[in-house]
Formats: structure tokens, sequence, C-alpha cells
């Protein structure tokens, strides 16, 4: 058994798009009708999968339908060329909002992190009545205000490609890089690195960092600089922003622009917690998680 399959047992469905299967766990309740729960849309970024969201099913399965996805690309989705998908964030966004309408989402909590947090915000613009409040987790959805060396590395011509998809250096460093309080078990490292053994296998890797637009004529610039037109629309939900303070990716004022835009927004500081807030500091993140949900009216089977 692998790793993965280990701490992450749930069965993998399927949601196919122009032959392309986007890959999904749906698992809740026994008895979904009666529920009186929410549904939690968990969206991972770069280069984790829906095996990050695997605390979060285990703590709130039993009262809510938690669906989590792994991009095109990612975890245990299709992987095509990348001359054969679309590997923006509007097609990302794209194949979201496809997926929420098929499966008939609704009473939505997004919980989302790094690139999830602009692909599930944009995504639920898009399906806006079927979205009750939103947690993120160490994640933008503006033009970036900055490029860590440490990323701009991974986009230097050739090199970087190499780096990326050859030595699976961005997977790879983020093991380590990710963290600051803790380090990750080796069961959970060598799960979060499973479905990316091969050049062909980080394809969405390395596009999601060649994604990342620096300049205004970057076609993603211009879909980020309209989602932040439009995160004021979300101003009358509730909202919680989770942050490990030490992310040297999406740092802290990353988190001051959110709470710009959405001054009622709740925070939660991390102060010594990095990047994979949910790994680094999972008892902290999961009761923030639960305090969200239990601050919300529940769900009857006739709304």
């Amino acid at each position: 058994m692998s790793s993965s399959e280990a701490l992450f047992p749930h069965p993998t469905q399927y949601h196919a798009i122009d032959a392309q299967r986007m890959a999904y766990v749906d698992v809740g309740p026994a008895e979904p009708a009666t529920a009186t729960g929410r549904t939690l849309l968990c969206v991972h970024g770069n280069p984790t999968w829906g095996f990050y969201y695997r605390r979060v099913i285990d703590s709130f399965s039993k009262d809510h339908r938690i669906v989590a996805v792994d991009h095109l690309g990612c975890g245990r989705s299709d992987k095509p060329p990348r001359d054969d998908a679309d590997y923006t964030l509007a097609g990302h966004r794209d194949r979201l909002v496809d997926l929420i309408e098929t499966r008939d989402l609704k009473n939505v909590t997004l919980l989302a992190h790094d690139w999830g947090g602009a692909i599930g915000l944009a995504a639920a613009l898009r399906t806006f009545q079927r979205f009750d409040s939103v947690v993120l987790l160490n994640t933008g959805a503006f033009p970036p205000p900055y490029l860590p060396f440490r990323i701009s590395v991974c986009r230097w011509p050739v090199i970087g490609r190499i780096g990326v998809q050859g030595f699976n250096g961005f997977a790879r460093a983020a093991i380590t890089m990710a963290m600051s309080r803790n380090k990750l078990d080796p069961a959970v490292a060598a799960g979060l690195l499973e479905p990316y053994d091969n050049w062909s296998h980080r394809v969405a890797i390395d596009a999601f960092v060649q994604d990342i637009p620096m300049s205004p004529r970057h076609p993603t610039h211009d879909v980020l600089k309209m989602l932040e037109e439009d995160l004021s629309k979300w101003s009358d939900h509730p909202i919680d922003l989770i942050w490990g303070m030490r992310d040297w990716c999406f740092r802290p004022e990353c988190l001051r622009r959110f709470e710009a835009i959405w001054p009622h927004a709740r925070g939660t500081e991390i102060a010594d917690a990095g990047h994979y807030v949910l790994e680094d500091a999972p008892e902290e993140t999961l009761s923030a998680i639960a305090r969200h949900l239990s601050d919300l009216p529940a769900i009857h089977s006739d709304d």
C-alpha cells in the first residue's frame, strides 16, 4: 500500500471534461439527505493535491460533505502534455466551475490554500449563489506584489524547467521549505510527492510556476486583477483567514491585503507556522475551521 493510500484511503472519483479526467474525492455523512451540515469544497495549490486536506476529511466528514479536488495535472487527475491542456488559472477555474455545477454543490464553504485561493474564489464568483462562506489558508487572489527568489529561479529558461520537471526540485523543496514549526513525517512527505514521480507527471507544477504573472502583459495578470476587483462581493459572507506567519511565499502582507478588502474577516495568525499551515500547525488550523463551521447556521434538508 502506498503512502497516499494508507493516509488518504478515500475512493477517487473522476469528472471528465474534453476527454480529460479531473480527480476528486466526495465523502460525507452516511445519509446525506438528512444531513444538516455543509459542503466544504477543498481546493489545493502548487505542488500539493487533495491529499493535503486529509485531516479536514478526518475531522469534519461525519457531519459535512467534503469535496477535495485535484487540479488537472495534479494528484490523481490526468496529466496531459501542456500542448493538450489549458494549465492556466483560467483553465483551472473553468474546470472547477464545471465540477461545481455538475455535482450540484450547494451551501458551500470554500476552503482554499496557495493557488487554490485564486482558483477557488474565481470559480465561486462564477457560481456565487452556491457559496455561503470562505476560509483561506496562506494564499493570494491578486496580481503578486513580489516574486520570491526561490521561485524566480524555477522560472529561468531551460534551467528552471529541468529543475522543476526533471529533478522535481519545486515539490521536493516544498517538503522542507513550506514548514517552519515542524518537520513533515516521512510518510506524509512521500504522499505529497507520490503523484509527481516523473517528468511528464510534473507538467502542472512547472505550468503553475510559469503562470505567475509578473507583468501586465502576462495573460493571467488580467484574470487576477479582475478577481481582486470582485473580492468585495464577499463582504456580506463569513470569512476566516488562517495564516502561518512564517510563510516566505504568501507572506503576512498578503494577509493584510485581504484584511483591507474584508475588514470584517476573522483572522487566525499562527506565529511560528509556515506555508503548509495545515501540516505545520494542524491543531490550530483545524480548530479555526471548526469554529468557522460552528458559527454558521445549520443547513436543513429542505433548504
